[in-house]
Order: structure tokens, then C-alpha cells, then sequence
């Protein structure tokens, strides 16, 4: 099918004034550097982190110079629960809340089970499940002693759907929409809400680099609207999940896509 052209891009609606939130995986053009610059004209306050220190002071001067004052940023790499305890920490320090979190450190790769490595397994795995775990982990610590709050985490269509070669990606996917169910029934005492948003094809810079061009037109031919979404039509969804607008939402794995089982 003849791809249907991307919409415009839609203006903020102060759907989050006041509010302050954090979001791994924020460096670059893809979905974590998408939703920072999105919860930024939705009026947060901004704490947005990166395991790639360049790429992050990078991300930070150039929505520092859109939203001067509402922008801070610092090197976390969510495989160490030390890194991980020092960005919570930084963001309670510097806005004295910790309203939302969105969880979108993963990491991919392509490997057929039988080449498959441990270290292999054991790296997407650490990054993408163990690493929103500890996310979680630390963020309700925090947010236990406050008013409430909204965890965003990033899934994947993979972990509903078969693909060769996405074995471990699926598991840790999947991992991560299993995660969100259970912190959402512990975190409901606490008054925060749990949700994932599960994306099938959003195409950016960096993952047109490390995809080779067949198995993007396949991934895209099998997209409802014959193209890949935008970063930001997935930040969308995440602004959704972390406003007011889902207060009765948690436990949830929104698909962004037309690609759910």
C-alpha cells in the first residue's frame, strides 16, 4: 500500500504545568529525546538522562535553548543501581518532586538463538528489563514519601508478537510489560500509576543507521498506515499516560501501532 503522509505536528496543551518528571534514554532523536522536548511544551520541568554523556550535553543545550530554565541533565547508565539511585536523587534536588518517570532505556540487537551468546542474552536483558526495574525501583522509593505519581515505561509490539531473531528484545519486552502489571497493583497504595506504551516502528536517525533498508520497508509494509510513526506521535501517547487525562489507567500496555495480538 501507498504510505498515508505523516500528520502535523500537534501544539501543547500545558497538559503538564507544574509538574517534573524524569526520562532515560534522552539523548538523541528518538523517543526518550522526542517525549523530553514534547513534556517540555506540555510545561514540565525536565530531567533527562542518557548513558552517552556527548550526545546527552548535546540534547541538553539544544532544548535548554527552547526552554531555558526548565531543562537539566545527567549521565545515567541504568545497569548501575548506583547511577540509577544518583538521578533520582538529582531530580528530588533540583525540583524537589519527582512527579513522572518514563522508562525508555533498552537496548536491541539481532541474533538467531542458535548463534546467540550469553553476553549477548545477558545485555539486552540487563538494560532493557533490569533496567526499568531498577528505574521503577528507585522511583517509588521516592515517590512513596510524596503525593503520587505516573511511571511510563517503553515496551515493545515484540513482546506480543513473534520475530525471528528478537529473542531476547521479545523477552525483555514482554519482561517489561509483566513489570508494569505488578508495580501497578504495589504502586496503587502509593497513589502512582504504572502504564507502558508498546511502539511497533518509529523511525529515527540512529535506527535507520543500524537497520539495514529491506528490513525496514518490510517492518513498514506491515504498518496499518504503510509508514513508520514519528518519535514524536509515540511522545503523544507517553504525554497521555503521565497527564491527568488516564487518571483511571494503570497496569495498562498501550499499542502505538495497529500491531497488537
Amino acid at each position: 500500500m501507498t504510505g498515508v503522509e505523516s500528520p502535523a505536528y500537534v501544539p501543547g496543551h500545558a497538559l503538564l504545568t507544574g509538574r517534573t518528571a524524569v526520562i532515560t534514554a534522552a539523548a538523541g532523536a528518538g523517543i526518550g529525546g522526542a517525549t523530553a522536548r514534547r513534556f517540555l511544551e506540555e510545561g514540565a520541568r525536565v530531567l533527562i538522562s542518557d548513558a552517552h554523556a556527548r550526545r546527552l550535553k548535546e540534547q541538553e543545550r539544544e532544548l535548554g535553548r527552547d526552554f531555558p530554565e526548565a531543562v537539566a541533565a545527567t549521565v545515567c547508565d541504568v545497569t548501575d543501581e548506583t547511577q540509577v539511585g544518583a538521578l533520582f536523587d538529582t531530580a528530588v534536588r533540583l525540583y524537589g518532586r519527582l512527579d513522572i518517570v518514563v522508562n525508555n532505556a533498552g537496548l536491541g540487537g539481532t541474533a538467531h538463538l542458535v548463534d546467540m551468546t550469553d553476553e549477548q542474552w545477558t545485555r539486552v536483558l540487563d538494560v532493557t528489563l533490569n533496567g526499568t526495574f531498577r528505574c521503577i525501583r528507585a522511583a517509588l522509593r521516592r515517590m512513596r514519601e510524596g503525593s503520587g505519581g505516573v511511571i511510563v515505561n517503553n515496551a515493545s509490539v515484540v513482546g506480543w508478537r513473534a520475530q525471528a531473531g528478537q529473542a531476547h528484545y521479545a523477552a525483555a519486552k514482554a519482561g517489561v510489560m509483566a513489570l508494569t502489571r505488578c508495580a501497578a497493583v504495589e504502586a496503587a497504595e502509593y497513589g502512582v500509576r504504572v502504564n507502558a506504551v508498546a511502539p511497533s516502528l518509529a523511525l529515527h536517525p540512529h535506527l535507520a543507521r543500524v537497520t539495514t533498508p529491506g528490513l525496514l520497508e518490510e517492518l513498514t509494509a506491515r504498518e496499518a498506515f504503510g509508514r513508520a510513526a514519528e518519535p514524536w506521535e509515540v511522545a503523544n501517547v507517553i504525554v497521555f499516560l503521565a497527564s491527568g487525562y488516564s487518571s483511571y489507567m494503570t497496569g495498562e500496555t498501550v499499542s502505538v501501532s495497529s500491531r497488537h495480538p
